[in-house]
């Protein structure tokens, strides 16, 4: 997962200008309504309570918030929404996995078929890629003085795989199953979570050039554009090379 830390941080800033283009309440309304989907409240659904966080962070106002956690339960009127995992493939053989959240199935599917063909790659039939992933847990700390391995007991005692420090930002991987109770144990410890999350990780990840690899960078970020995807994997090796070349391309 080398580089990856590095590459969230860049994504997490353009969601900041995101934010300034009006795009991120959509985005933010997506993952509230998603998370409803799971029932149980606020109390009993940390991935609600960590989405409604993200919103009212952002400024999202509680009328949004709460018409987006209605949409999630079925109880607004309007189309409903369906939850979708799309397979595919980038220049060179990247392979990615697209998670979606629409009330119009071709309408998503259209738009993502478009970014693929556009970009020199193309969608694959289902099952043909997502055996190059595996679901983990994912969890963001935000920011703080932390001693690592008390961190690193308490969070392994909980459950999880391996606590990681990159580029200024701590991060804890759990299996899918323990995401909620290594989150539970860190909450109860003080530990300020800022995001977590069940998230698709390449079991092996392809290496390629500069120029090949920003190729493939390109159609994840216009993936993530798109209102209806909640999140984009792929299974590219992301260098310090690459970052730097991205940033400033």
């Amino acid at each position: 997962m080398s580089g990856h830390s590095k590459w969230a941080n860049i994504k997490r800033r353009k969601g900041a200008e995101d934010a300034k283009r009006g795009k991120l309440f959509t985005k933010l309304g997506r993952d509230i309504s998603q998370a409803a989907r799971e029932g149980g409240g606020e109390s009993g659904n940390p991935r609600l309570t960590i989405a409604v966080q993200k919103a009212k962070e952002n400024n999202m106002p509680k009328e949004n918030i709460e018409r987006a956690i209605l949409r999630g339960l079925g109880k607004l009127e309007g189309a409903e929404l369906e939850e979708i995992t799309y397979e595919g493939y980038g220049t060179d053989g990247v392979a990615f996995v697209i998670d979606v959240l629409t009330d119009n199935k071709n309408r998503a599917l259209g738009l993502i078929k478009n970014v693929f063909n556009k970009r020199g790659g193309n969608l694959a039939s289902a099952g043909s890629v997502k055996f190059q992933f595996e679901q983990k847990g994912e969890i963001v700390l935000g920011e703080g003085k932390f001693d690592f391995d008390e961190l690193f007991m308490v969070a392994a005692e909980a459950g999880a795989d391996d606590v990681v420090e990159e580029d200024g930002t701590v991060t804890v991987y759990t299996p899918r199953e323990a995401l909620a109770a290594v989150e539970d144990a860190l909450r109860s410890n003080n530990y300020p979570i800022e995001e977590a999350e069940i998230k698709w990780f390449a079991k092996n990840e392809t290496e390629l050039p500069v120029e090949k690899a920003l190729s493939n960078l390109r159609i994840q970020s216009e993936l993530e554009e798109l209102d209806d995807v909640l999140a984009v994997a792929m299974n590219l090796s992301i260098t310090d090379e690459i970052l730097e070349a991205y940033e400033t391309a």
